[in-house]
């Protein structure tokens, strides 16, 4: 089974929250903002009010380049839903170039073009409602 390198997968719109909201309004500008702690200089997976390794609530947003490199994936055969006629598509951890480890999708590809270790770039992928989600495509100059 193979997968055309255009197939689509459904871009729904995600919940925005008070905390997740500036993250989500940059997505729509082609833009990947992550929390930084000014305590601890960490960087915040998947945003938040708090940073995950001190606590603090005192954070700045910076802007990501948006690569990375695969982490971990694994490709999805069967799926339900919306996803359903997506399948085969691949779900990933990508590890940025900044550090954090995003769970997410690698588009534009066959599965059996990915390996650990791909270099992958962000792409945004519009939901319609004001925001995009953040996937990723194989860096094409390798």
């Amino acid at each position: 089974m193979s997968v055309q390198p255009d197939r689509e997968l459904p871009a729904i719109a995600p919940v925005v929250t008070p905390e997740t909201e500036r993250f989500w309004a940059a997505t729509a500008e082609g833009r990947l903002l992550l929390p930084r702690c000014t305590e601890c200089d960490a960087l915040i997976w998947y945003p938040k009010g708090v940073c995950t390794e001190c606590g603090s609530t005192d954070l700045e947003w910076i802007e990501a380049s948006g690569r990375g490199e695969v982490y971990s994936y694994s490709t999805t055969w069967r799926a339900f839903g919306e996803y359903a006629q997506a399948a085969p598509y691949v779900v990933a951890y990508v590890e940025l170039a900044e550090g954090p480890r995003v769970l997410t999708n690698i588009v534009g590809c066959e599965p059996s073009a990915i390996s650990i270790g791909d270099p992958v770039v962000a792409v945004f992928e519009n939901t319609g409602e004001g925001n995009a989600l953040v996937r990723f495509r194989l860096v094409s100059d390798r």
